[in-house]
């Protein structure tokens, strides 16, 4: 197992693994113009709801490179290496964010979708994927072989979404919302930055010398410090989502397992850990003070001493029901306009179909008499259409003509008529028949025995 497990077996020469890192941090050339344009893409996804976009964003944005070079300067000592990394995060964050603020600013679409509302709430599990995420990472980034392991901790950590979610709350004056992407952003920063710390020192790669005790002293409290600085309070944010969590799990579970009543049912609850309060509302019959303090009585044996109940019931002048309603309605609004919008589709599209189909139809009785003006010998007309089904091609539509005559009409004639009809129709394909009554007369019977006997 510790052969299995062993993380030097493949692992890449030193230098090598440095010089991956150092050249990924640079914000030069074409980096920033690839930046931008990932900005641009992830906040089209964020604005449209398109789960696949953001992917296509995170995946081409190059903000990995300056946090993975932070946490390599800050494990072998290189402050030089620390401080050209922050810098360079610093300046991509700084474009990220005005480039999101003003994309936002220019939509018209100001409606914050599901895809842009989970990155301004951050929980514990950002804290672990961002952990591991960097952990993979590191891992992947010091092998002998390259591997698609940084493009996959892209995606996990989702950097870019809360940079542009940053751009989206300045920009329509949403500050929670700036303030949460700025939290979810700077936790994945710092957590990325730590695991490739960690790495760094698992696999053993060689610290920088100093030219001096002292400097090398100086050098490892400044950097000490800055790790510190960091990680201190990124300790505290984790305990606290921590808390809250543990918090939003025990209140979700006594809901459920306190609130069932045969004659009234809960509607809507909201768990506030900051204020430690547990609002619900209920709908059917009102419950009793009794019943309620019972309840309370039980919070302290479910982990949540000191959290105070707020109840709505029917009745209750603070019980709004359409309130409790308009998320329903809000789906079922989406979903009847939705229908509309392709029902309107659908019918427009027939409508359409229809009209050209008519138009042939319409145009018949003027064609068939201009056609006898000038072509007095044709007695009778009949107008189609069809398609054209062949084994070396698609199929296409077709217009049909038949045309019947006294006498057979000669090719110049038939030829004029044909190029005639597609003008006058308005169609590049057309076929038409000729025919002659006195050719399709049927014969007598004696005639008809006579040139059968012949």
């Amino acid at each position: 197992m510790r052969e299995r497990f062993n993380l030097r077996d493949d692992k890449a020469d030193d230098a090598e693994i440095e010089s991956r890192i150092r050249e990924s941090i640079e914000l030069r050339g074409a980096t920033p113009w690839i930046l931008v344009f990932a900005i641009f893409v992830a906040s089209v996804g964020l604005n449209v709801n398109s789960a696949a976009v953001i992917i296509g964003a995170m995946l081409i944005s190059p903000l990995m490179g300056p946090i993975m070079g932070a946490g390599l300067g800050a494990a072998v000592f290189d402050f030089d290496l620390v401080k050209r990394s922050l810098i360079n995060l610093g300046v991509a964050t700084l474009i990220s964010v005005i480039v999101s603020a003003l994309y936002f600013w220019l939509s018209p679409l100001q409606q914050a979708q599901s895809e842009l509302l989970a990155r301004t709430a951050p929980t514990l599990w950002d804290v672990l994927i961002a952990l591991f995420g960097g952990l993979a990472g590191v891992v992947g980034i010091t092998r002998k072989e390259k591997s698609n392991v940084i493009p996959g901790v892209a995606i996990a950590t989702a950097l870019m979404p809360p940079a542009c979610t940053v751009g989206f709350g300045i920009a329509t004056g949403q500050w929670r919302f700036a303030g949460g992407a700025m939290y979810l952003y700077t936790i994945n920063c710092v957590f990325i930055a730590l695991a490739t710390v960690v790495g760094i020192r698992a696999i053993g790669l060689k610290k920088h010398g100093f030219a001096t005790a002292a400097i090398a002293k100086k050098t490892k409290s400044i950097l000490l410090f800055l790790a510190l600085l960091t990680a201190l309070p990124s300790t505290y944010l984790a305990f606290q989502l921590v808390r809250d969590e543990v918090f939003r799990s025990n209140a979700q579970e006594f809901i459920r397992r306190e609130f069932v009543f045969q004659s009234a049912q809960v509607v809507d609850s909201k768990i506030d850990p900051a204020q430690r309060t547990i609002d619900v509302s209920l709908v059917g019959d009102p419950i009793g003070k009794d019943m309620l303090a019972n309840i309370e009585a039980k919070l302290a044996g479910a982990n949540l001493g000191g959290t105070k109940i707020i109840l709505h019931q029917m009745g209750d002048h603070r019980l709004n029901v359409t309130e409790l309603k308009s998320s329903l309605l809000s789906d079922l609004l989406h979903e009847s306009q939705a229908a509309v919008k392709l029902r309107d589709f659908q019918v427009q599209k027939l409508t359409t179909d229809l009209a050209k189909r008519n138009a042939v139809f319409d145009q018949a009785e003027g064609v068939g008499k201009e056609l006898r003006q000038l072509y007095p010998e044709i007695t009778k007309m009949i107008i189609g259409e069809g398609v054209v089904v062949s084994a070396d091609g698609p199929s296409q539509p077709l217009l049909y003509l038949n045309l019947s005559s006294r006498n057979a009409l000669p090719a110049d004639a038939q030829k004029r008529i044909t190029d005639w009809i597609k003008i006058r129709m308005g169609k590049a394909s057309v076929e038409i028949r000729f025919d002659s009554e006195r050719a399709l007369k049927p014969l007598s019977p004696d005639r008809s025995t006579r040139r059968g006997k012949s």
